[in-house]
Order: structure tokens, then sequence, then C-alpha cells
């Protein structure tokens, strides 16, 4: 484990607090400034939305403890490290599906503050500052199979949501949270249609994990190759 600059503590310190306080005011605010009913109360907190934000949130936090020591307990620091990259994951996971999927489909209101906070700026902080932090160890690649977890715990939970009818959105009474995650659609579970959400969930779900580890293993690459030129800038 290596220590870092003052410089680099700073930035990664300023990002994560970015990280927190627009995870708590995205979450805030979706709490109380749902369009009817839509993602608004109690009901933020079934989508993976505010999960992933809460995620990186408590992450960040911890990250600061970590980063305020120096990274001298390096156990737990390469423990932390390894979910950072899951809830960074994660996050991108949030921004990506929001700004290519959700938000063409909802139409300018969909580009409101909390909206902005926890898909883009929530998601950006936490990127760059895994990247900022990199250097100071190295992820064996094996452990990119960790960042599905988030994502098949949600699957399931929103399987269950579904089969058991709970309401994700009450405006529409509809008992999945998100379109490609909708069961009951013409596609089903394996098929195909020509209206949304074109193909079923399990291809979905099948897609949204090949991505996962895609964004996982470019993420591992790009922090590998920067944890390599820290190591020989240390031997000039």
């Amino acid at each position: 484990m290596k220590e870092i600059s003052i410089i680099k503590k700073t930035v990664s310190l300023v990002l994560k607090a970015i990280v927190i306080i627009s995870a708590i005011i995205g979450t805030v605010l979706s709490y109380f400034g749902g369009r009817n009913g839509f993602m608004s109360g109690t009901k933020v907190f079934m989508f993976f939305t505010i999960q992933s934000n809460i995620l990186i949130a408590i992450v960040s936090a911890i990250g600061v403890c970590i980063v305020l020591k120096g990274l001298d307990i390096h156990n737990f620091a390469k423990a932390w490290y390894v979910i950072k990259l899951v809830g960074t994951v994660s996050i991108t996971l949030t921004g990506v599906v929001f700004v290519f999927v959700l938000a063409p489909t909802l139409g300018a209101e969909a580009w409101n503050i909390h909206n902005i906070l926890t898909h883009v700026v929530v998601p950006l902080a936490a990127i760059v500052d895994f990247f900022v932090i990199s250097g100071v160890t190295r992820i064996k690649k094996i452990n990119v199979l960790f960042v599905l977890i988030p994502p098949i715990l949600y699957a399931i939970y929103a399987g269950i949501g579904f089969a058991k009818g709970w309401i994700f959105v009450e405006e529409f009474n509809l008992n999945y949270p998100y379109f490609f995650l909708n069961w009951g659609s013409p596609a089903g579970a394996w098929g195909f249609s020509k209206e949304l959400p074109f193909m079923g969930c399990a291809w979905w779900i099948l897609a949204i994990f090949f991505f996962l580890l895609v964004i996982g293993c470019i993420y591992l690459a790009i922090a590998d190759r920067i944890e390599r030129r820290s190591y020989r800038d240390d031997l000039r």
C-alpha cells in the first residue's frame, strides 16, 4: 500500500465530499420533490438509483477516514478499495442507464436538480475519485466479479416485488421499478417485442451484467496503468 501525495489527498477528499453531499441532497430532494408520487417519499428507496447513491456515499465516508489516516491500515484499506470499485461501477450504471435509457424516454422533465445530482454529479465525482487514489494499491482482476453483487441483489429484489405486487410507481400503479424489469411485458423473460422493453427481462439483466463486467475491467485496467506509472515514478 502506497502513500499518496498531499495534492491527491486533497483532491480525493473534495471529490468524496461532493459525492456525499450530492447524494444526500439528491436523495432528500427526491424524497420531497418527486413528480405526483413518481419516485418520491419512501418509494425512492425502492430504486437502484437511490440505493447506489447511498452505497457510494457510505463508501466515500469510510474513504475519508482512510485517506485522513494516510492509508496505513493496509488490509482494511485494500478491502475498501475493492468495495470502492463495486460502488463506483454501480453508480456508473446508475448514470449510464439514466442518461442513455431513462432520460430519453422521460424527456426534459427528467433533468431536474435531484436527478442531475444523483445520476450525473455523484457518478462523475465517484469515478474521478476512484482513479485519483488508484495508484495506492492493485486490485486482482478476479475481484471484478464482485461488481455483479449489487445488480444481482437488486434484480432479485425487483423480481420479488413484481411477484408480490409491490407498487414502485404509484402514479402509474407499476409493480416494477424500470421498464426493463417488467416481467409482465409482451417480451416476458426471454422474448422480444416491437415496443418497450423490446426484449425480455432476462436479456436485459444479462446485458447489464456484461456491461458491468466490461466497465469493471476497463476501470481496473486504467487503475493498473496508473499504479504502474506511479511505481515507475517512485523509482526515478
